[in-house]
């Protein structure tokens, strides 16, 4: 009976030596990271983006530390409708003068911490453009008059998408 057993055990054994490896399709998601990352397109730290219904390109900053992107906006109104909470706002692109207003369902709303404050932002849903890319990503509202760019692109729209090359800009077409 143990004569059997070991038997038994050294043709599995040899079985499983001499089985052929699968083979790994391209197509799966067993690809390397640098595959992947080889067909990503780079973006420069500032680039020109198309935001909703406004014709002329913001320049954003690309922020890799950001988690989600941000845009500049005036006039931030929360509402009701149909039970459901939503905001106005106001988006004017600073380079034409360009300005439309916006309702838009209120998706969540957002605590950024900063080193001396903690602030509260809602969070919506806006259509972005960057290069041929139409992304339909969250976007925090918030006043960012004080800054040089209207709008930060950050990780929930770059990830996945693009690398980030800080040394260029405007590489988008």
């Amino acid at each position: 009976m143990k004569k059997a057993t070991v038997l038994g055990i050294l043709m599995l054994l040899t079985a499983c030596a001499t089985a052929p490896t699968p083979k790994i399709d391209d197509n799966t998601e067993s690809k390397q990271p640098t595959q992947i990352i080889n067909q990503l397109p780079t973006i420069g730290g500032v680039e020109r983006v198309y935001v909703e219904n406004i014709k002329a390109p913001f320049h954003a900053r690309i922020d890799t530390g950001a988690e989600t992107s941000s845009i500049d906006v005036q006039n931030i109104t929360p509402f009701e409708r149909d039970g459901e909470k939503w905001v106005s706002f106001e988006l004017v692109n600073r380079s034409n003068g360009e300005k439309i207003k916006l309702e838009k369902p209120i998706k969540r709303k957002a605590t950024i911490k900063r080193t001396n404050e903690t602030e509260h932002r809602y969070v919506v849903k806006m259509k972005i453009r960057m290069g041929k890319n139409l992304i339909n990503a969250d976007v925090t509202l918030n006043d960012r008059s004080k800054f040089d760019y209207q709008v930060l692109i950050g990780r929930n729209i770059i990830s996945g998408r693009y690398i980030v090359d800080v040394s260029t800009t405007n590489t988008l077409r």
